[in-house]
């Protein structure tokens, strides 16, 4: 197997306020990990910008320029009350497109099998027009569509993990049968979307769970409800939204996986893209706050697509 691992000390300069749980150190608890021996043959990549353009996949231009505008040249602005912006962060966040895009390039290409791209800002809770919960622009909607547009994908799978619900991937492809989104999170929880019942075109599989949830009912949810739509949707491409935030030392939930649920979860998706996919499977980071669990999360899940 050859895993390709993306980041860039760009992602490090997007600075939020002091306390701030989505912060630099995550990236930098990420690469310590990763540079134990165990992960000597991971071929790493410096992380291309992006093309701007791309960012039109998933929002319109209005709301492009108006995230940019936010940019402040010195000091922090804030978008919302969760949500801020440093003199770097348009460069990160526009890299971390990058990172995707080329990620999803790598699979079909076959340069890689698989891609773990380790950026920030996360990406999963912006909207088609709104940026939310520290996240400006929707990585993994943005590459889910240069999936289509430039490889000819008819069909692909966001499968996300994230304890919070990917509201704004939810919302990009509601109406699109072309995506197929399957999320597990804890619910109730921020943003307060993620029911069962929420369904769009039949392309939206909800699997909310209850707080203080473990691993029984964290696999249960991806056996019964995420598999089986995977398996009927028969994906060209399968990208998750990896956050690690359902682990139980994180501090912003309430769900009790551990590092062993992470790569199980890792190695049933490698299993669908393997036999739908032709393996073609892009992770992108999401949340994760506790460092430790983070890192030793992040771990296990880079082991397992290493591995096969």
């Amino acid at each position: 197997m050859v895993t390709r691992l993306y980041s860039h000390p760009i992602y490090l300069d997007h600075i939020t306020p002091p306390g701030h749980p989505e912060r630099p150190d995550r990236l930098r608890a990420i690469t310590r990990v990763l540079e134990d021996e165990a992960f000597a043959y991971l071929d790493r990549v410096e992380a291309p910008e992006g093309d701007r353009e791309t960012i039109l996949y998933a929002h319109p231009e209005e709301f492009v320029r108006r995230v940019e505008a936010a940019v402040p040249d010195t000091g922090l602005a804030r978008i919302d009350a969760d949500t801020s912006v440093s003199p770097k962060s348009w460069q990160a966040a526009l890299t971390a497109i990058g990172a995707a895009n080329a990620a999803v390039d790598d699979v079909f290409t076959g340069a890689a099998d698989n891609v773990f791209v380790a950026a920030r800002p996360p990406g999963h809770h912006a909207e088609r027009t709104t940026a939310m919960g520290f996240c400006l622009f929707n990585t993994a909607a943005i590459a889910a569509r240069h999936a289509q547009k430039k490889h000819g994908a008819e069909r692909v799978a966001i499968v996300d993990w994230d304890v919070h619900h990917g509201n704004g991937t939810q919302d990009i492809f509601w109406s699109d049968p072309s995506v197929l989104y399957c999320s597990t999170h804890q619910m109730p929880l921020f943003p307060g979307t993620g029911a069962w019942n929420e369904t769009g075109a039949g392309n939206i599989v909800n699997a909310p769970l209850s707080p203080n949830s473990g691993s029984d009912l964290f696999r249960d949810a991806v056996l019964s409800r995420v598999l089986p739509a995977i398996d009927d949707f028969r994906p060209d491409l399968v990208i998750i939204s990896a956050g690690f935030d359902a682990h139980h030392r994180d501090p912003l939930a309430e769900i009790n996986l551990t590092e062993a649920d992470f790569d199980w979860a890792t190695g049933v998706l490698m299993d669908r893209a393997s036999r739908y996919a032709n393996g073609r499977l892009v992770s992108l980071l999401e949340g994760g706050y506790d460092l430790q669990g983070l890192a030793f999360s992040v771990a296990a899940h880079v082991k397992r697509l290493m591995k096969g």
